[in-house]
């Protein structure tokens, strides 16, 4: 079977399951979890990969569910990715009322795509007409939130970096994969469409504590030390550097106070603040947390509080492989009008696909068929064909192309491929962060 005729079987299967996979991701949606703790989705997964014959490993990182569909012969191993975990956004209509978790994020459009491709590849029955395997990989923990509670999982031992693909690299879960693709929602994307992102900021993450001296505050402040004073000077000084911020660097700088005091009737003595450090380059990350180190240690001994700064490794920046973009976007020109097809260059938020694109190729493009900000009680699905559907089969496509007829334009995009790090560097230089 010649490679367009496999491209229309599989695409056919797509279609035929469509509506079992749209009802798996609302699913998914109606019980929103966050990260590290997707056990109710990571089952759902499993459960489906079972039904159409899949073996699937659970538990990886906690909760990533793994299957490999195995080709004709050896050949590169080609991952398609899915997330499993929601973002806290209480004013989300689908929020948990517990937890705050929802599918603002549209992680539960990547597991619905994800799983649209297994089906596809399954119910055509076209592996044999391939040359490599394909690894169907929902992955947790995308969002990098809950910081404390995650840093005290990472003292008990049971996790080693507070991503979740971080994590299932330190484990070896990517060990035997050589190329990875996944989508994400847009922004403001009502149409079938599709962008292309090329690269992004990367970042670390901070957590600030200033611990000054109780006092009335009222009656005795000049016997206080004031640790919230110290927190405010810290987010001035930020805002003085601003300005030596260099506009291709892409630097953002932003923060939240976890913790302002405990009483409003007495001098705060115990105040903590998370916030990130975003950059293109992780150079421009690493001048910029210095910087900021600086700036907070600066309030802190503005009014003689002491200052506690730790750093923890965040995400590396993205950096897309030229070839499987471009193999992916003639796929996408096959279902789309050029329209729909745009290239987003450079984008300001992370992600931890940016860890897996520094040591193997990899694609982040982002989709349409929803409307409203990504993490906004605004996000929405105006079309779940659009938003699954379309996206699945322009994955099963591209997996094709690198895997049919000898896997030729696979072992074309590694030969090219150089990667920015080994794994054992990029291990060495998360856990430096940490120390």
């Amino acid at each position: 079977m010649d490679r367009e005729r496999l491209k229309q079987s599989v695409c056919r299967a797509i279609d035929a399951g469509a509506e079992t996979v749209i009802a798996l991701a609302r699913d998914i949606a109606g019980e929103p979890e966050l990260g590290f703790k997707e056990f109710k989705t990571s089952a759902k997964v499993a459960g489906f990969m079972r039904s159409l014959g899949l073996l699937p490993q659970e538990g990886l990182a906690r909760t990533g569910v793994k299957t490999r569909l195995k080709g004709r012969s050896s050949g590169p191993n080609v991952a398609i990715l899915g997330e499993l975990d929601g973002i806290v956004c209480p004013d989300s209509p689908g929020a948990d009322p517990e937890t705050g978790a929802s599918h603002a994020c549209g992680h539960h459009l990547q597991i619905g795509a994800l799983l649209a491709v297994a089906a596809g590849f399954v119910k055509a029955d076209i592996a044999e007409a391939l040359d490599g395997d394909i690894t169907f990989f929902a992955v947790p923990a995308e969002e990098f939130i809950e910081i404390g509670e995650r840093s005290d999982m990472r003292s008990r031992g049971e996790i080693g970096f507070l991503g979740g693909k971080q994590e299932l690299i330190r484990i070896g879960a990517f060990d035997d994969v050589d190329m990875a693709m996944m989508v994400h929602a847009g922004t403001d994307m009502p149409e079938a469409s599709v962008g292309l992102g090329e690269t992004s900021n990367g970042f670390v993450a901070k957590t600030i504590r200033y611990i000054g001296k109780a006092a009335h505050a009222a009656a005795a402040p000049h016997e206080g030390i004031n640790a919230l004073n110290a927190a405010v000077l810290g987010i001035n000084n930020v805002h003085a550097l601003r300005e030596t911020f260099l506009d291709d660097d892409h630097v953002r700088v932003h923060f939240i106070i976890t913790k302002g005091g405990d009483t409003v009737n007495s001098v705060p003595a115990d105040v903590r603040m998370e916030a990130y450090v975003r950059g293109k380059t992780l150079k421009s990350i690493d001048v910029t947390h210095e910087k900021f180190d600086r700036a907070f240690r600066a309030g802190g001994d503005a009014v003689g509080a002491v200052t506690e700064i730790r750093t923890i490794p965040g995400y590396l920046p993205l950096a897309c492989d030229p070839g499987l973009n471009g193999l992916f976007a003639g796929n996408a020109a096959a279902l789309l009008s050029p329209s729909g097809i745009r290239r987003v260059g450079h984008f300001n938020a992370s992600t931890d696909m940016g860890d897996i694109s520094h040591i193997m190729p990899a694609i982040h493009p982002y989709t349409g068929g929803v409307s409203g900000a990504l993490h906004s009680g605004d996000f929405t699905v105006l079309d779940y064909e659009d938003a699954v559907i379309v996206p699945a089969k322009i994955m099963a496509m591209t997996a094709i192309d690198l895997l049919a007829d000898g896997a030729e334009e696979g072992r074309e995009v590694l030969r090219k491929s150089v990667p920015l790090m080994t794994k054992e560097r990029y291990l060495e230089i998360l856990r430096g962060y940490f120390s």
